[in-house]
């Protein structure tokens, strides 16, 4: 039973026809989404990035707290320091709404080494 998503679910799902690692720097990962569009990176989370609302997060301060997926949609730059923007899973209300700015060209909290991307199957 579906209360308010009014699709068949076997219509509706998309496959993919492969995954890709991304090489580890800022050009490769610019080009791709340039070309593709958006790509998936995993980086590393600390204690401090919760409270992230709007500006290019860098990490100070704070534990440890694991390893998180996300959305790179692109690149910018603000008050001179070069940044990633990502989605984040999160919803609207957390960071700017719902998306961050991360430090770009130095690996981050590693989020240059973990970017994968896919080639969807179209049938």
């Amino acid at each position: 039973m579906r209360s308010s998503y009014d699709s068949d679910y076997d219509k509706n799902k998309r496959r993919g026809k492969s995954i890709y690692t991304i090489p580890s720097d800022e050009e490769h990962i610019k080009a791709e989404l340039f070309k593709n569009g958006p790509v998936e990176a995993a980086f590393t989370v600390y204690a401090d990035f919760t409270d992230y609302k709007d500006e290019v997060y860098q990490h100070t301060m704070g534990d440890y707290d694991g390893i998180h997926d996300v959305k790179m949609l692109g690149w910018g730059v603000e008050n001179g320091m070069k940044y990633w923007l990502v989605a984040n899973s999160w919803n609207s209300d957390w960071g700017d709404k719902g998306y961050f700015k991360i430090l770009r060209g130095e690996n981050h909290c590693d989020i240059e080494s973990k970017v994968i991307a896919g080639e969807p199957l179209i049938e």
